[in-house]
């Protein structure tokens, strides 16, 4: 089991995470815990490996879609938190632009604060289980 602070981790995925799926892509090398990131929208200024999209060595770090944190996340959110705007909330992910209106209605509605804590936890949650999945253990960052 190769070990990654959390918070290397978290930023890593973040990175993967930034826009569509496959634009941007984070590796973790699963003999050393090391994070690496490439992109094909932003000029990086780290060398990678050569073998880093080849080699099993690495291992690709998930999208937040990939592990249901984009639209789905959204939308239960709205199911349990803000019901009578379901329908509305649905409707803006038919085109885009749609987390911008999504957390505007939350504004509006005082839920941006909830709606940012239900994300960090499902998050959290989902990247726990993905990394025990992959037989990787984070390492929690020391106290300040």
């Amino acid at each position: 089991m190769v070990a990654v602070k959390w918070s290397e981790f978290i930023d890593a995925f973040e990175f993967a995470s930034f826009g569509a799926p496959h634009e941007s892509r984070a590796f973790v090398n699963l003999d050393t815990g090391s994070l690496h990131c490439i992109s094909d929208v932003i000029d990086l200024e780290e060398e990678t490996p050569e073998d880093l999209e080849v080699s099993d060595r690495y291992l690709a770090l998930p999208h937040k879609n990939d592990l249901d944190l984009g639209r789905k996340l959204a939308l239960s959110f709205t199911e349990q938190q803000l019901p009578r705007e379901f329908g509305r909330v649905l409707g803006y992910f038919h085109k885009r632009g749609a987390y911008s209106r999504f957390k505007e209605l939350l504004q509006d509605r005082g839920a941006l604060e909830n709606w940012y804590a239900f994300e960090k936890d499902a998050t959290e949650r989902a990247l726990k289980q993905w990394c025990d999945e992959h037989e990787i253990e984070l390492v929690p960052e020391p106290p300040d």
